[in-house]
This record gives C-alpha cells, structure tokens and sequence, in this order.
C-alpha cells in the first residue's frame, strides 16, 4: 500500500508495487489450491454426480471466493485515514481548545494527531488505530486470515484422504491427470496449506487478541495506556458491528463506521 487514491470507483488503493504483487501473489496461490482441489482431486467426483464430490467443489470455492472478497475489501478500504495537512490555525480555531488544552500534530504528514493514530510510511499517513490495516477495514482483514486458515485446512483434509483412497485404489478413476503429476501437484498443496494455514492462523489470533484487549500492536510493543475499555463482546461489535449474526462473518457487509467519532477527523 501507499497513497490513498480512487481507482475504478474504489474509495481507497494505494500504488506500491509491492503490495500489488504481494496481492496478485496470494491470488495465485488461492487459485493453485482451488485448481488442485476442485480439478485434480474432486472432478471425477463431481462429473460422477457423486454428493461428496459437488458438495466439497462447491463450499471450497465459496470459501475462497470469500477469502479474495475480504482481502480485496481490506486493501481497497480507507483504513480509518486522518485527512493531510489538516492541522491549519483555521482547524485548530474549530477545535474550541480549553486553556491548557494539547493537540499533537504529525510532524510527517501535518494532520492533527489522534490518540490511538500512528504514522503508516507506506500509506504516508496517519491511520485510526493501527498501519494499513486500521479501524475502518480490520474487520475485512480477520476475515481474510480466517479464510484462508480454513480453506487451508479443508484442502489438508481433502489431500489427506485423497492420497488413502486413490492408494487403496492404486489411482484408477481418481484424476484425469497422470497419477505422477496430480501426486506432485498435492504435495505442493500439502507445503501450501500447512505453511499458510499456521502464518493465517497466527495472524488471525493476533487480530483477535487485539480486538479483545482492545489494544493496537503497536501500543503493545510500546506498553502504550489504552484510551478505552469495553467488555469482550463490545470490542468485538465495535469491528463486526451489532448483535452477533451471519453478517459478522461476511466480507460483504461493511463493520461500524466510527469516523462520527473522531471530532479532530471531521475538521
């Protein structure tokens, strides 16, 4: 990521080669998984018009369609910004500061400091809460983490069982492919699964940590005096949004938008 700009009706994308290859990455890996566990392990199946076959094609893929919608929405979503160079004598006047009163200022990108803000080198901004992946898109980013854990997980299981039963079979009617490429192919989704599977799953308890805490990484590492306190269920609302339901866990549906909150935001 880096400068927030509009690209394809988008309200955030940031131009760094970087980051846009590290995301055309994670889309091919996506796509090598669900090329091996739909086309090399579950077409027989599928084409046989076999239960087990359909029904696995079919929840793998919407797994990781929802995988690449929660990360195209964490990387297109404003992170929770503060507007450039708005620490202006004209702002500061709206402010209404008592005597005394103390506005920090970024010395980087001249915007009137948060509490909770820190500075993003790559998006050359204050973000809410945390970097790249702040108050207005963290929910997208759990999302994905989890995702990508549980599709990890499935194409495991799925391989697992495919090697027991295609062995026993000695491989007759298994793929359509040659016996040696489709076992290559699964070993390369074992090495895939596991080693994204456990950095996901990392990543996504960090997440979940800091969401329960409610508390940024970065104050953590700096033993940083946390601004609020809620009860676990209210921090995770405040990034799912509402009462617990189906919502919670779609990439679709946008958390709580809390920049009404932030008066130093809206000047």
């Amino acid at each position: 990521m880096g400068r927030g700009s509009r690209c394809c009706n988008l309200s955030w994308f940031i131009n760094d080669g970087v980051g846009i290859g590290c995301a055309v990455f994670t889309y091919l890996l996506i796509a090598y998984a669900e090329f091996v566990v739909v086309f090399v392990m579950l077409l027989p199946e599928v084409i046989s018009a076999t239960v087990f076959g359909i029904l696995h094609a079919i929840t793998f893929t919407f797994l990781a369609s929802l995988a690449v919608v929660a990360h195209s929405r964490a990387m297109c979503s404003d992170p929770g910004s503060i507007p450039l160079g708005n620490c202006t004598s004209e702002n500061l006047k709206k402010l209404q500061l008592q005597e005394g009163e103390v506005v920090l200022r970024c010395t980087r990108c001249e915007c009137i400091k948060l509490a909770r803000a820190h500075h993003c080198s790559t998006c050359q901004r204050c973000i809410r809460i945390n970097n790249c992946v702040g108050e207005d898109n963290q929910k997208f980013f759990v999302l994905f983490t989890w995702y990508i854990f549980a599709i990890s997980a499935y194409a495991l299981i799925l391989t697992i069982r495919q090697l027991f039963i295609c062995t026993d079979k000695e491989w007759q009617g298994c793929t359509f492919f040659p016996v040696a490429s489709a076992i290559l192919l699964m070993i390369f989704l074992v090495f895939e699964g596991l080693l994204f599977g456990i950095f996901t799953l990392v990543m996504f308890c960090s997440q979940i940590s800091s969401i329960v805490k409610d508390e940024t990484g970065i104050e953590n590492l700096k033993q940083e005096v946390k601004v609020k306190k809620g009860t676990v269920y209210e921090n995770l609302q405040d990034v799912f949004g509402g009462y617990i339901s189906i919502s919670w866990f779609s990439p679709f549906s946008s958390g709580p938008s809390r920049r009404s909150h932030h008066t130093y935001h809206e000047v």
